[in-house]
């Protein structure tokens, strides 16, 4: 296990490299990510390179044990770049040429950028890739196109097009361009994508961006291994959560040795379970309260299905000068041991000191302005020094699973192009597929449940729920081996929009939901979006649905074929029409949600499919703000994090606790007192009828952790 930060000793205001190596190892600190922005430092004049600055701040951290990752500085280009060879900036959709003066505005694709970022890239590598304080590389940094609109980019597609379609004529079927008159009759006929309408296109031409940037990603660390030893590791580190709309995490995950993600999160408030209405955070879109962390790590160790490494956690705040919300006593903490908890090899803060000037001189580091030590120092140092201890124990953590939610790039693309959800103050939502996807994360996280999140064609042996939110597009191939989960024995549970198009984001021409309609049970012809939530009840005696339960945003008119209502709506009109419905399936289920259930009915669908899969929660009679996750460490031992999030202290007695702390080394006998804001970890513990998820196989996660062991 790392604990670590990302070090910009070239940004400090005076000299004081030892002090601030030395303040890092008085805070348990052994791990400092260096270099992903010195581009015009190291070479400030075209071909004049001035690296061996460099040295010293490596032999000073080695000195005091703590392991380097060299960031390739190709994410922001120096002045002379963009003056000399403006060719290389990106293009917008407009048509305007991203002016110099931010970061990323490049060109990824373009020859003259590749070729500068090249050398550079062998110069840091040829002078320090082999300094004994280097144990890895991180290629470039939250690496996308920006969309990029560039002749070069758009030709390169045309290529990719042919390749892809073989002819015209293929393509005009593909994508329907008999309507508007759009069938091409050449290949030099493609319109640029800047006027596009039509969702196969926009679908083929999301795909191909995210293909450049694991491309580039790709050649990146072509170099990159050419100068790595045995030992040293290759990661990317991707924005968390949805991140960006040009990054696909699964196969990022498959170029590097190690994948990596960036955890900016919500803190003081917004960090409480239960969640406090109108709390204002930093992204509300990211949702809030811990299972935002939770999902975050559990979308991470998707990636590869395997440990991960969050390389930029909040210090003292994350975001612009409006967006200062540093944590309450006990948040930094429970923060780092729930990302742990989900299988995080290391903890890292970005960053740590902060800034003097530039655009973020307000998104603090661990140290503030003064730079001098403070109550988050402190408390992240308190981390440390546990960290330094059971470190081992808490590396290579598998995470239970007993919930497997698809994450599908796909139907994220097609509905952002074609949202079926209207935001609340009007207008389409282009974060409609986000929008339910969060919408079932937060519900099973709510019934307590421990998840992992996977692309649609992962092996999904070994987990008795599969949630495939608004899995819009998909191939017959995928629903059907879906299906056939179900049949096996699998409880599978779908929601609108799921099936309803091809993987051409072509409306399938059969009833909804498509190729998956015999294994739900049930069928619709017609469906609509809501102008206000509707109030549900229990159709069935199997689940409780609470009084403030409603159906939002949407409906599907089901009409069930074999299956079982299970929620209808409280509705002159559409109260003809069950919301859920289940059916049994072979020796399994598919359990149908017509509609974005409100979080309460969310909550209340997430229990009955716990309960009709069998599988009991882990601290389901514990306070509604303790919440409880499991996992199992490399020699086998059974681990639990006992989180109390929110101000009261909590006096936990449960059958099931039982172990020993790990960090009191003191036996539990069932009874623990978690003070505001904490978390133990029980070691060895006994939780009856858990289930332990799915079981690491080494074809599906890997040979285990990369980061070396800590120093000293």
């Amino acid at each position: 296990m790392r604990f670590g930060v990302s070090y910009y000793h070239e940004y400090q205001p005076y000299e004081r490299l030892d002090e601030d190596v030395a303040m890092m190892r008085r805070a348990g600190i052994d791990h400092a990510r260096l270099g992903d922005s010195i581009w015009s430092l190291c070479e400030p004049r075209e071909g004049e390179f001035h690296l061996d600055w460099l040295r010293r701040i490596l032999d000073a951290l080695h000195r005091a044990g703590i392991s380097v990752v060299l960031v390739t500085p190709t994410y922001a280009i120096p002045p002379w770049l963009a003056r000399r060879h403006p060719e290389v900036m990106r293009v917008r959709a407009n048509g305007q040429r991203v002016a110099f003066g931010g970061r990323q505005n490049m060109d990824i694709t373009n020859p003259t950028y590749r070729r500068y970022a090249e050398r550079v890239t062998r110069e840091l590598l040829r002078r320090h890739a082999d300094h004994p304080a280097v144990v890895g590389f991180q290629l470039d940094n939250e690496t996308g196109t920006g969309m990029a609109y560039n002749d070069g980019v758009f030709d390169a597609f045309v290529e990719h097009l042919r390749g892809e379609y073989g002819t015209v004529d293929a393509l005009n079927e593909t994508w329907g361009l008999t309507y508007w008159s759009h069938r091409l009759g050449d290949w030099r006929d493609l319109w640029r994508p800047e006027g596009n309408t039509n969702p196969g296109y926009d679908l083929e031409w999301r795909r191909f961006q995210s293909g450049l940037t694991t491309g580039f990603l790709a050649w990146l660390a072509g170099i990159v291994r050419e100068y790595a030893s045995d030992g040293q590791f290759v990661t990317q580190d991707m924005c968390g959560t949805h991140g960006r709309g040009d990054a696909d995490r699964y196969r990022i995950g498959e170029l590097v040795d190690v994948h990596a993600e960036n955890f900016p999160h919500a803190t003081q408030d917004g960090l409480a379970h239960p969640p406090i209405p109108n709390t204002i955070h930093p992204a509300p879109s990211q949702g809030s309260g811990p299972a935002q962390l939770y999902q975050r790590a559990d979308m991470a160790y998707g990636a590869r299905r395997d440990n991960f490494l969050v390389t930029e956690m909040n210090p003292i705040s994350v975001g612009g000068p409006d967006n200062t919300f540093p944590g309450y006593d006990g948040q930094w903490r429970m923060a780092a041991y729930a990302c742990i908890s989900r299988g995080a090899d290391l903890v890292a803060y970005w960053h740590w000191h902060s800034l003097h000037y530039g655009r973020e001189t307000y998104s603090h580091g661990i140290l503030n302005h003064d730079l001098e030590p403070n109550r988050c120092y402190d408390e992240l140092a308190g981390v440390g020094h546990e960290l330094a201890g059971h470190g081992d124990t808490l590396t290579g953590l598998t995470p239970d699973a007993e919930v497997a939610l698809l994450y599908s790039y796909d139907s994220r693309y097609a509905l952002e192009f074609q949202p079926c959800l209207k935001k609340q103050g009007g207008g389409a939502d282009r974060r409609s597929y986000q929008r339910i996807f969060d919408r079932f994360y937060r519900a099973f996280f709510d019934a307590r449940a421990q998840s992992t999140v996977l692309p649609p064609d992962a092996d999904l042996n070994g987990y008795r729920v599969v949630v495939a939110p608004a899995l819009y597009v998909a191939d017959d191939a995928t629903l059907a081996r879906l299906a056939a989960y179900a049949e096996a024995g699998g409880h599978l549970v779908l929601t609108f929009r799921g099936g309803y198009a091809d993987e051409y984001a072509r409306a399938r021409w059969q009833r909804a939901p498509g190729p998956l309609r015999a294994a739900a049970g049930v069928g619709y012809r017609l469906y609509s979006n809501l102008t206000a939530p509707v109030l549900v009840r229990a159709a069935s005696d199997e689940l409780t649905v609470g009084d403030t339960a409603t159906a939002e945003a949407w409906m599907d008119e089901l009409e069930p074929e074999g299956a079982m209502p299970l929620v209808e709506y409280v509705h002159p009109h559409f109260g003809r029409f069950p919301a859920v419905t289940t059916h049994t399936y072979g020796s399994g289920r598919v359990t149908y949600v017509g509609t974005l259930p409100n979080p309460d009915l969310a909550r209340d669908l997430a229990a009955y499919v716990l309960r009709a899969s069998g599988i009991r929660p882990r601290g389901a009679d514990l306070p509604e703000s303790v919440r409880v996750t499991g996992a199992r460490t490399t020699d086998g031992r059974r681990l639990s994090f006992v989180g109390n999030w929110s101000f009261e202290e909590v006096a936990v007695e449960s059958d099931e606790l039982a172990g020993t702390d790990l960090f009191a080394d003191a036996p539990v006998d069932g009874t623990l007192t978690l003070p505001p804001w904490s978390m133990r970890i029980l070691a060895d513990g006994r939780w009856g009828g858990a289930s332990t998820g799915a079981s690491r196989s080494s074809s599906a996660a890997g040979t285990g952790s990369v980061v070396p062991p800590r120093r000293g």
